[in-house]
């Protein structure tokens, strides 16, 4: 399994057939920075279900909410970042990106969906690339979905 690596916007993902958008959500409800700024602007459904599940009591680390946006695009809200992240003390939790991302795989095995995302969990969760890559590697090593990371 290799992860496509292109220049672009993730939002608007490239390529045939069903896509799924993943970004990554906190446990605390909050929602107003980052990717997500540019997600609200877009479509408002992902935010709703976010704020929903969290209103509930539900936003709990690997919960997911997977939101048709479009015919053809679906945004997974992940949350495995735990809090915010302080100065050397990421907020990123990968036990959790890894259960989310194992979630996103089955979604996209029974949907014959490719996967696309920014360089998630490196943000504003304060994690480090080299670690959030290999999870994606391990999570959809046996895999034919299709992985696309996005740099603006």
């Amino acid at each position: 399994m290799e992860i496509k690596y292109t220049k672009g916007d993730a939002l608007q993902p490239i390529g045939g057939g069903s896509k799924t958008i993943v970004h990554v959500c906190n446990d605390l409800g909050g929602w107003g920075a980052g990717f997500v700024i540019a997600i609200s602007k877009k479509w408002k459904d992902p935010e709703t279900a976010y704020r929903s599940r969290c209103a509930r009591g539900e936003g709990h680390l690997g919960a997911i909410d997977f939101v048709a946006v479009r015919k053809e695009i679906t945004v997974a809200n992940m949350i495995c970042q735990r809090g915010y992240s302080k100065p050397g003390k990421p907020a990123i939790d990968y036990k959790y990106l890894e259960t989310c991302l194992l979630q996103v795989r089955a979604f996209c095995e029974k949907n014959g969906d490719s996967v696309h995302m920014p360089r998630i969990g490196c943000g504003l969760a304060g994690g480090r690339w080299e670690e959030v890559e290999q999870v994606i590697k391990n999570v959809f090593r046996y895999s034919n979905i299709q992985v696309t990371v996005y740099d603006l």
